[in-house]
């Protein structure tokens, strides 16, 4: 019983979690959203899932970050 009560936290929690991401970016850029959320510790699997691209996609994006800020 603990773990169904476990996993229905667990999904309310993730639903919060992606309404503040949400409200959070609104209108802003993807990379903005990529660089916070992995500076917080989101890998790129979970980030994808939280703004709907593909994982891929944000590997793509974090190393052009990480490039940009290696030449400064």
């Amino acid at each position: 019983m603990e773990d169904k009560h476990f996993q229905q936290l667990s999904k309310k929690l993730d639903t919060i979690i992606r309404l503040l991401i949400v409200q959070t970016f609104r209108g802003k850029k993807d990379k903005e959203a990529i660089e916070f959320l992995s500076l917080v510790g989101y890998q790129p699997k979970d980030i994808a899932l939280l703004i709907g691209t593909t994982p891929n996609a944000v590997r793509i994006v974090l190393h052009r970050i990480k490039k940009g800020k290696a030449k400064k």
